[in-house]
């Protein structure tokens, strides 16, 4: 089955829903036989890439919600839309909790590359003495520092940022709250250092305690929001109900829990928290601490996020708010991954 003739099918049914293997045969523009048109809807239908409708001659396909989670999805072409053209989830999705309930949303190939990167952190960490190893970490918590930052608008730069974190030397010309804000980051970080195990098992209240952390003397209001919130260049709105937020970070705490896949769990956690926006501020921010906070625990390589692109960053998570689609920052997630055990240990 080429995979040009794959994807030429699905698009076709993802724009023309709960359609027939003859009308995909009539109408889809790909010179295919229906026996091929047939074995690659079993093959999609196999992957849970396609929901089945009606027997026999009456049988109908369309894109599953598990294949809009992580289907691949052009960013660029996305946003060439402006904000009120784009067809998107304006509110928050609780449907999306059972599929990230019921799936990795990482592919074997993945799962395979992501655990290689592993055994090789792995390997190189055996051969660190621990002054070595604490070494390697301190440089990984500033760069993290300095670039979680600067994806909020921070403007210290990275050199500024070690002789921040390293002397407490501030830079000329920036503000007081982006010297707080870094600063806060890595007490955050080595609040997670000091306590591996503060974040094994996730709850509310635990997450309202990494928040704090991160905002505090930033004038941000501390634990679960009690006022809406808006986010610049979207139509998707949070909820707005104090009771509604608590439940679906309770929903989101029981899902990662319940995964046995620390890359799961850990880009769940980066997802969701930035979703929910269970905060006034510093969700994003607390979504980073929390996300490394889980590799940590299992031993695994923490992100920096060092290389990624802010405007990216932003995007992907956009896409993810309007259209619960996981693809754009997933590869974000395994970039970065990459980057992190080739690069630090």
């Amino acid at each position: 089955m080429k995979a040009e003739n794959n994807t030429i099918v699905l698009e076709f049914i993802k724009n023309n829903p709960n359609c027939s293997s003859a009308f995909i045969l009539e109408k889809a523009n790909v010179s295919l036989g229906l026996a091929t048109i047939k074995r690659i809807l079993l093959k999609n239908v196999t992957l849970n890439y396609l929901e089945v409708i009606g027997k026999g001659k009456n049988t109908r396909y369309k894109i599953s919600a598990y294949f809009q989670l992580i289907y691949p999805i052009d960013v660029a072409q996305y946003f060439k839309k402006e904000i009120d053209e784009r067809d998107c989830f304006k509110t928050f999705n609780f449907n999306v909790f059972e599929l990230f309930a019921n799936t990795t949303a990482f592919t074997t190939e993945e799962l395979d590359r992501m655990g290689q990167l592993q055994n090789k952190f792995s390997d190189n960490t055996k051969h660190l003495t621990d002054v070595e190893y604490q070494s390697e970490l301190e440089r990984l918590a500033i760069d993290l520092s300095w670039k979680s930052s600067q994806i909020e608008g921070n403007t210290y730069s990275l050199l500024e940022t070690e002789r921040l974190l390293k002397d407490r030397e501030t830079a000329s010309g920036k503000t007081k709250e982006e010297a707080v804000m870094l600063l806060n980051h890595k007490e955050a970080l080595d609040f997670i250092i000091a306590n591996p195990d503060y974040l094994a098992t996730l709850t509310a209240a635990k997450l309202e305690g990494i928040h704090s952390l991160l905002i505090k003397d930033l004038g941000v209001d501390k634990n679960i929001r009690k006022r809406r919130v808006g986010i610049t260049g979207t139509n998707y709105r949070p909820l707005d109900n104090e009771f509604q937020i608590r439940e679906a970070l309770e929903l989101m705490c029981e899902i990662i829990n319940n995964e046995t896949n620390v890359f799961a769990k850990s880009l769940f956690s980066l997802v969701f928290l930035s979703y929910i926006q269970a905060f006034n501020d510093g969700n994003k921010r607390t979504a980073r601490i929390v996300s490394n906070a889980i590799l940590m625990h299992s031993n695994y390589c923490p992100i920096s996020f060092r290389t990624v692109d802010a405007v990216a960053y932003k995007k992907a998570m956009l896409v993810f708010y309007e259209q619960n689609n996981l693809y754009s920052f997933k590869n974000i997630f395994i970039e970065q991954f990459d980057f992190a055990v080739n690069n630090y240990f």
